[in-house]
């Protein structure tokens, strides 16, 4: 399908070809009718994409920060290398569209194949000609509500969401500054709800438009003069402001339109620097509205469809959105003089030169519009390349699953680099990133459906690079088909899941399966081992990890996708220290800090005690500085001292002889050689690069933990064992 994409590196704004997505729990499968271009958001983001590199670091200070700070903590070679994979990652345009629903994902009730729907979100509601849409973020549209018409709804739903902040009454007086795409949404929203509409721009062909429409509408200049006379000398009731400028005028002016104690909403992006002494004598309300409603930005109601009560929460972006179509059928609310340009999805880019004034030529919606008869490329979830570049193992070929970030950024760039192994499928859910790692990293082809890299007979390896939920299911799935598995961790997220592995490894003992902990196979990680690895009593080894701040609504935070960070991460520090104790934990205890509504189970201190006596701890810290280094191991033994910082330094004491071994310029934690290790086994047999027993034991010392944390007293670390 084709697909319009932001290259964030080089600026081009393309159309590329990419497989169509999967339809997924949740979520409906839309063939694209007609999307709407936002003159405002993507315009904004092709801007700074056009940016030189030096443009693009000064309009981000903030991020040229993080750099810096993680160039300190990993090394320069590693920092250039991720910021350089981060600018090359497509981005996906658009979020406002409509269809017709081809298929539902399970969960999703209500709505059918053959279903009209306005789709919102970004990410979501892409320039496509197919995408895949949460439920919460489609409206059912009725047959007198076209496409073109539903395609404005997103755009609609932020000004209604604008609108109801400013709890406007019948015959209430509502001033709208800026009469563009937004506020003359925002303006026909207030009329139809019975308020006196004026509007204020500074351009006379808006101006002319507005007045057109119905509207009262005046230019800046003669604005409060006209609105005196408008509202009797009395001020407005509400102001709306729809403006896009970096000045802070429009709030500086809604001030002077407003009566005594009157509210004023920004809705579009405007500087906000209210000048107190207006606002004061007045006491006006002043406050920012945040996109459609209730429930965006919260992954719980967007991604996971867990709707608000009504009761609690009338009005949702879902309802918001719903709302604008109903006001749409009513034929209270027309866009079609809105409507200035449309572009076939093949000529989108000229829309783009359009909004970032490369074509010197006035506009307001800008609609990309969709071929209807190719209903063939549903079922296209495939997108072939040139063949692989490397000979395989074995006659054994690579299929990825997953492609996001770390694939990208680390994995699949050592998988370049040591070669010897064909490169042959990806996948990813959206098809897009799949599509793009493929192009970048030579694989023969991409695809949505994770089936397809999975029961490919050609593919002999399986690498799992997706989100932690999926990796039993999909490890599983391949191990039952005899692949041989790379599992980035954690290997399961519930003791069931474990479960169910142990009990397939006790019975296929000769399966091909090891887990991303790398650290292990890391240099200085692997000479540490070394150093103690003759010894005779007990170690006591302590980790600790400056993981840094998480928001809730991180997924990682989520139990059911990432399993929580002890679980989904924790068990990369767990390993080494079994790595380096030689076996997994016997018992694990665990305290942690109060979470103060902002933390969970993130600043915890976790005790491993091991069969031989050893004792391991980690300090696993959300509240720390995330400038400081992020990893330090100090072990002691039998009169020896090691200390491992951030794997960049090692530094070995023994009998009063400091050995000190230095990493300047980057950071290696392995994750090569661990996947340089799992080809070899693969290829030529022998014991597993990772025992079972730590795959296995590690797991289930995460469960523990978390277990521990929850009762207050050591939890039994167990599992079969091979």
């Amino acid at each position: 399908m084709k697909q319009l994409l932001q290259n964030m590196r080089s600026g081009q704004t393309i159309v590329a070809e990419v497989p169509c997505p999967s339809v997924r729990p949740g979520m409906v499968l839309i063939r694209t009718a007609t999307s709407l271009v936002s003159a405002g958001t993507e315009r904004m983001l092709v801007e700074f994409a056009e940016k030189s590199l030096l443009g693009k670091a000064r309009s981000r200070p903030d991020l040229v920060r993080q750099v810096l700070d993680k160039a300190r903590r990993e090394g320069l070679l590693p920092t250039i290398t991720a910021a350089f994979n981060r600018l090359d990652q497509p981005m996906p345009l658009g979020y406002s569209s409509a269809g017709t629903v081809l298929a539902v994902g399970a969960g999703v009730e209500g709505i059918q194949p053959g279903d009209r729907l306005a789709c919102a979100g970004g990410g979501y509601a892409v320039h496509a000609e197919y995408a895949v849409v949460p439920k919460n973020l489609v409206a059912v549209l009725p047959e007198t509500v076209d496409f073109e018409s539903a395609a404005f709804a997103t755009l609609g739903a932020i000004a209604l969401h604008g609108f109801r902040l400013a709890q406007p009454q019948v015959g209430e007086r509502v001033a709208v500054i800026g009469m563009g795409l937004l506020g003359l949404l925002a303006a026909g929203i207030a009329r139809a709800a019975g308020c006196q509409v004026f509007g204020v721009d500074v351009s006379a062909a808006r101006l002319e438009l507005a007045q057109q429409m119905g509207f009262t509408a005046a230019a800046r200049r003669t604005a409060e003069a006209q609105g005196a006379a408008f509202t009797h000398a009395q001020g407005f009731d509400c102001v709306l402001i729809c403006a896009d400028t970096r000045t802070s005028d429009p709030v500086a002016l809604a001030a002077r339109l407003a009566r005594d104690r009157a509210r004023i909403v920004a809705v579009g992006a405007v500087g906000l620097d209210l000048p107190r002494k207006s606002y004061y004598d007045k006491e006006l309300t002043f406050l920012v509205s945040r996109s459609y409603g209730p429930g965006r930005y919260d992954p719980a109601y967007e991604e996971g469809g867990q709707d608000y009560p009504i009761g609690f929460v009338r009005w949702t972006e879902g309802r918001n959105l719903q709302a604008v179509v109903d006001l749409l059928a009513s034929g209270a609310l027309d866009i079609h003089p809105l409507i200035s340009h449309r572009f076939p999805i093949e000529q989108a880019p000229a829309a783009y030169e359009l909004i970032t004034g490369k074509r010197r030529e006035s506009f307001l919606g800008v609609l990309l519009t969709y071929s209807s008869s190719a209903d063939s490329a549903v079922i296209a979830r495939r997108l072939d390349f040139p063949g692989p570049t490397t000979a395989p193992i074995n006659e054994r070929a690579l299929g990825v699953l997953g492609a996001g970030n770390y694939a990208t950024a680390v994995f699949l760039p050592g998988v370049v680099k040591t070669g010897g192994i064909a490169r042959t499928g990806i996948a990813s859910a959206s098809g897009l990133s799949a599509s793009h790692a493929a192009r970048r990293f030579g694989f023969t082809y991409a695809t949505s459906d994770e089936e397809a890299i999975i029961d490919d007979p050609n593919i002999g390896v399986i690498a799992i690079l997706t989100r932690h939920q999926h990796h039993t299911r999909q490890a599983l799935a391949a191990l039952q088909r005899g692949k041989a598995v790379y599992c980035e961790k954690p290997l399961a997220i519930t003791p069931q899941e474990l479960a169910e592995i142990t009990a397939f490894l006790a019975q296929n003992p000769d399966s091909r399966l090891t887990v991303g902990f790398n650290r292990r196979f890391a240099p200085f990680g692997a000479r540490l081992q070394d150093f103690f690895a003759s010894r005779s009593e007990p170690l006591a080894a302590h980790y600790t990890i400056n993981a840094g701040f998480l928001p809730l609504s991180h997924w990682l935070h989520d139990p059911a996708q990432g399993g929580g960070r002890i679980i989904g991460e924790g068990c990369h520090f767990i390993d080494f220290l079994t790595f380096l104790v030689g076996e997994p934990p016997v018992e694990a205890d665990a305290r942690a800090l109060p979470e103060l509504g902002k933390y969970r189970q993130d600043n915890v201190l976790l005790t491993l005690r091991f069969r031989d006596g050893s004792l391991g701890t980690l300090a696993y810290l959300a509240n720390g500085d995330k400038s400081y280094p992020k990893e330090r191991v100090e072990v002691f033994c039998g009169g020896n001292v090691g200390v491992l910082d951030d794997f960049r330094r090692l530094e070995l004491v023994q009998d009063g002889r400091r050995e000190v071994l230095r990493s300047r310029f980057s950071q290696d934690k392995g994750h090569r050689a661990s996947w340089e290790a799992f080809l070899t086994w693969v290829s030529r047999g022998g014991k597993p690069t990772i025992p079972f027993d730590h795959l296995l034991g590690v797991t289930a010392a995460t469960f523990a933990a978390v277990e521990a944390l929850h009762t207050g007293k050591p939890q039994p670390v167990q599992y079969v064992g091979k």
